[in-house]
Formats: structure tokens, sequence, C-alpha cells
């Protein structure tokens, strides 16, 4: 799993639907998963500490989390299926934990409030991920082909003080 952060909400060019943006912690990539109007909303309103004269959804579970002693852990984006993502919350009451299935939108919009980590599945990242800098990327990409390049058999033999022949249960 891959731990991410909130970058921020933005607008497709094209739909101008809103989009929330996550990205890694080495700011190396960004992941962008389709929003609702409201939903991205309650994102922003949760990023600026804004606060409801009445609880809004999201407030309303955040209490109810906090009223019953429990606490979010985590937030997992799980999988993406038919352009869809889904995403878990992991609630624990002392050493009960439960995970919840949620769309990543309201995870996320809860994950804020409670200041919980939001980890996305290596998979989900490969799949549906842009890289955020690509000169970077093009750089590590031409490093690791000039290492492979230079591979020889002799150096996956073991140095030290045993030699890659010897095997411990023929020793005696």
């Amino acid at each position: 799993m891959i731990e991410m952060k909130v970058a921020g909400i933005a607008l497709d060019a094209v739909s101008r639907s809103p989009v929330i943006l996550l990205r890694d912690t080495t700011d190396r990539r960004q992941l962008p998963i389709y929003i609702s109007r409201e939903q991205a909303g309650s994102i922003i309103g949760a990023l600026e500490d804004q606060v409801s004269p009445r609880p809004l959804t999201h407030d309303l579970f955040v209490n109810l989390i906090e009223d019953w002693d429990m606490t979010l852990e985590r937030v997992v984006i799980h999988a993406l299926r038919d352009n869809t993502f889904y995403a878990l919350l992991t609630l624990a009451k002392g050493e009960t934990r439960r995970e919840l299935d949620a769309r990543p939108s309201d995870a996320i919009a809860i994950a804020l409030r409670l200041d919980a980590p939001i980890w996305v599945m290596e998979e989900v990242v490969a799949e549906a991920s842009m890289p955020v800098d690509r000169d970077a990327d093009e750089a590590e990409k031409q490093a690791f082909q000039a290492f492979l390049a230079n591979l020889s058999p002799s150096d996956f033999i073991q140095r030290g003080g045993r030699s890659s022949t010897s095997n411990d249960a023929f020793d005696s």
C-alpha cells in the first residue's frame, strides 16, 4: 500500500467535473478521482477547516465515531473496477476492528476531518495514477536501465565467508 495525501481539488477541463487529486508522499505519483460537486464542497470544507452551523453528513459520521469512542485508523482505496474506485474505512473501538465499504470521496472527506491516513493499493496506483514529475521518472528509468546493462551473473554470487555452492544441510 502507498500512503497518499490530498493534493487538492481540480476541475476536469472538458467535463468541468471536480476531481480530487491524491499524491504520494514522494510527490512522484498523483491519483485523480472524479467526484460530485457536493463531495468536492465537503472535502474543500474539511481542507479549509470550515465549520457548518449544522452537521453535514460527513460531520454527522465523524460525531458518531467520536461519541462512540471509536477511531478511524485508516482509509484504503483498494480497487478500481469499470472506472469506479472502491474504498474501505477501518474503524476501531478498543481491540475490535471493522471495515466499512465506502465511496472514496466519502472516505476521504471523513479521513480529512479525523486526520486519518489515506492508503491506496499498489495495483490501483499502477493502473490509474499519473506521474507528477515526468523528468524525474525518465531519469530514474534511465538509471535503472544503465544498472541492468552493467549486471553480470557474477554479481549474484554470494560474497563473504560462505561460498555460493555451500549448503548447510550437507555440511555435517
